[in-house]
């Protein structure tokens, strides 16, 4: 586990809109993150974590990701968008308490584009996954 990172160094999103907690791991091809559902959270609707806070939560690990290298190049933190989503499968919707572990998959990268796979385990069981496409505006940092 990568320990003295503080995630919010790595990501361009701000609370209450903060979909990730830990960066577990990172390599060349996969980036791996925890996080915690709480009550709190915006995407938390009587319980239940809700559809768009799981693909946002995809979208904060692949964001970690480019955080995380530009952190090591030192290079600020710049703004991703998702420009398309595909083959979304979502088995069930964790509640409050539960701890996701998100895991992407570098597919392809071309100048600002990133084609990354996702899947979200919970209790040992993967809940949802996707292909997500990912525009990086190199004009705009955090």
């Amino acid at each position: 586990m990568i320990t003295s990172i503080n995630i919010k160094d790595l990501i361009p999103q701000k609370p209450p809109f903060v979909m990730v907690d830990k960066l577990l791991n990172f390599n060349e091809t996969t980036t791996t993150t925890e996080l915690t559902v709480r009550v709190d959270n915006i995407f938390v609707e009587n319980g239940i974590f809700r559809e768009p806070g799981l693909l946002e939560n995809i979208a904060q690990t692949a964001a970690a990701r480019a955080g995380y290298i530009s952190n090591k190049e030192n290079k600020p933190v710049q703004v991703g968008y998702i420009g398309a989503v595909n083959s979304l499968q979502i088995f069930s919707l964790p509640e409050t308490g539960d701890e996701l572990t998100t895991e992407i998959t570098i597919e392809n990268q071309i100048f600002d584009v990133t084609i990354i796979s996702g899947k979200i385990t919970c209790k040992n069981e993967i809940i949802a996954q996707c292909k997500m496409k990912i525009f990086v505006n190199q004009n705009k940092n955090s």
